[in-house]
This record gives C-alpha cells, sequence and structure tokens, in this order.
C-alpha cells in the first residue's frame, strides 16, 4: 500500500455489502446498504493535540457517510479523520 494518511486520518476498507437477505432473498446492487464496519489499513500519525489510537488491522464502526471514498488498484477505500470512527470492535 502506497498511501499514508496524513495527520489524525485512517484508511480503511469497507466490509462487503449483504449479497443475501436472511430468508436467501438476493439483494441487488441498487438495493445495498453501505457496510458501516471496515478494516483499518493505515493510519497517519496523529496531531499535537490527538493522538492516534487506531492501528493498523482493527475493525471499526464509521457513521454512514462519514469519509472520502477512493478506489485505487480495482479496490474501494474510505480515508476519513479518526473522530468519524464510532467504534472499535
Amino acid at each position: 500500500m502506497n498511501i499514508k494518511p496524513l495527520a489524525d486520518r485512517v484508511l480503511i476498507q469497507p466490509a462487503a455489502a449483504e449479497e443475501k437477505t436472511v430468508s436467501g432473498i438476493i439483494i441487488p446492487d441498487s438495493a445495498k446498504e453501505k457496510p458501516l464496519k471496515g478494516e483499518v489499513i493505515a493510519v497517519g500519525n496523529g496531531t499535537k493535540d490527538e493522538e492516534m489510537v487506531l492501528k493498523q488491522g482493527d475493525l471499526v464502526l464509521y457513521g454512514k457517510y462519514a469519509g472520502t471514498e477512493l478506489e485505487l488498484d480495482g479496490e474501494k477505500y474510505l480515508i476519513m479523520r479518526q473522530s468519524d470512527v464510532l467504534a472499535v470492535i
């Protein structure tokens, strides 16, 4: 990975969206909800006011509209501030 987030930002790879419901109904792409959890791929160094508490490999929950989407080598990622992360799983 050649992306290094700056300051208090983290790079997250979102978990895959659900393909089927419990009853076995297949969900089309247009109806799938964005996943709200993912894995931390890279972290910045933090700021002088806020130290970085997340680390690479953490599974996290984040807000529905948090972060900026980007695509690299065919993979989708989110980059967001550490404060946009709601919890570590």
